[in-house]
């Protein structure tokens, strides 16, 4: 069984998929730009991007009953490499040891236009 889940606290969704979906104990979070949940990017600059994604997938995962320390697997996508260690600097504030697997990749061009994309799955406790 899968439940919908969704948030005013984050990015509606522009297509036909959903913020997030729960299922057999896993929440899968669609990727998350650096824009507001208004729609409009945050910044230029890949910083306040990510920053603004990890937002995003802070507002879903609460949305669940869950937080950071539920996510088991997160996917970047970086529409420069270069910007690896920036966003990784980001990403790794938000959470505190025992970090998910995850993956990094680098793309040619992300919705929007936008400098970085993640997406998450996280399970509940």
């Amino acid at each position: 069984m899968k439940k919908i889940i969704h948030t005013n606290n984050a990015p509606q969704a522009i297509g036909p998929y959903s913020q997030a979906v729960m299922a057999n104990g896993f929440l899968f979070i669609s990727g998350q730009l650096g824009v507001t949940a208004a729609g409009e990017f945050v910044g230029v600059d890949v910083k306040s991007q990510a920053r603004q994604s990890m937002e995003n997938i802070k507002a879903i995962l609460s949305a669940a009953d869950l937080d950071f320390t539920n996510v088991v697997k997160t996917t970047i996508f970086l529409a420069d490499i270069n910007d690896f260690a920036t966003v990784n600097e980001i990403y790794a504030s938000y959470f505190s040891g025992d970090f998910p697997a995850r993956s990094t990749v680098a793309i040619k061009t992300l919705p929007k236009n936008g400098l970085v994309e993640i997406e998450v799955i996280a399970t509940q406790k």
